[in-house]
């Protein structure tokens, strides 16, 4: 299913333009390397910022990213260079409660511009299980977290057109001359997500089962926006170890819901997942939390890999 299909030609056309930036610009990690001239120069803190920041800033900024393609973003540490390097930027985009050595840093930047995808949206509570109603905080999650605060919100599409919306108007805050360019862009890639939302909505609206099973409980606001439920392995760090008494509980979630597959992601490891679903006699494929874009990843850009993540749902769910 090609959501881009769903949009305007002419939409297309200027996100696909914005989109080759996109790609050039993940070659440069280090704050302090930009040489941008009269753009704006941003600093964004992992990929979902990214693509943010580059499909509404197009031509006019000049991004680079404090995580590298590959690096799992949970566990980043920043170099001396890049810490001083923030003390450059115009605007920092980040989301608090995910990177805890990005979250010290700006702290300490005394950067004016900041933005804080957090606060664009509504995080909510997680656990290892979400079932679209329950928002319960459980055990296992990030140490040192806001208790129940699952930062994943990229990979609501609703969610994320809100967070959009919100740098769209914290570019134009910051360079008003462009402000037009801006709104413009932000109303394209808003569009973008609306049909990927829509997408979602068709494709998991009739299903064999509403159950998953993921190694990373990432996709809690996932399940909620599309009525599925999330069984995760391990809690929302994708490196937590899994108890004994919850991989007793997965066994026992699988053969209730119909479960046929266990899902892993590129940047982790997938031991865990191949160990349980040959125990369990299931499948495994991939589901991309989307924290990174590498050569493993399914698509060059979010929107292509959320695409790949609906495939894999269908499949997994035994659409109809």
């Amino acid at each position: 299913m090609n959501v881009r299909r769903l949009i305007p030609t002419a939409a297309v056309a200027g996100a696909v333009a914005l989109g080759l930036t996109a790609l050039s610009a993940c070659s440069s990690s280090d704050a302090a390397d930009r040489g941008s001239g009269d753009k704006l120069d941003v600093v964004a803190s992992f990929y979902p910022m990214q693509f943010l920041a580059e499909e509404i800033g197009g031509s006019h900024v000049s991004v680079t990213t404090l995580t590298k393609p590959g690096v799992e973003p949970h566990d980043l540490e920043l170099t001396p260079r890049q810490i001083g390097g923030l003390a450059e930027a115009d605007l920092i985009l980040f989301l608090k409660g995910i990177q805890p050595a990005v979250d010290d840093a700006v702290g300490q930047s005394g950067v004016e511009n900041t933005v804080d995808a957090a606060k664009l949206t509504t995080l909510e509570n997680h656990g290892t299980e979400v079932d679209g109603h329950d928002h319960g905080h459980e055990e296992g999650e990030h140490e040192g977290e806001e208790a129940g605060a699952d930062p994943h919100i990229w990979l609501d599409p609703v969610k994320y057109a809100e967070v959009a919306e919100g740098v769209g108007k914290s570019l134009e805050k910051a360079d008003p001359d462009h402000a037009a360019d801006y709104r413009k862009n932000t109303d394209i890639l808003v569009g973008e997500l609306n049909a990927l939302n829509t997408a979602f909505e068709t494709g998991l609206k009739d299903t064999t089962t509403k159950t998953f099973i993921t190694t990373h409980s990432a996709f809690g606001y996932l399940a909620e926006r599309y009525g599925l439920t999330q069984e995760g392995i391990a809690g929302i760090d994708p490196e937590a170890e899994p108890s004994p008494a919850r991989i007793n509980e997965i066994h026992a979630v699988a053969e209730k819901s119909k479960a046929t597959t266990v899902f892993f992601e590129t940047l982790a490891s997938d031991k865990t997942a191949k160990t349980l679903a040959k125990d369990l006699g299931l499948k495994t494929d991939v589901l991309d939390p989307l924290e990174g874009i590498t050569d493993k990843s399914a698509g060059a850009d979010y929107i292509e890999v959320m695409e790949s993540n609906l495939a894999a749902l269908e499949k997994a769910l035994g659409a109809k």
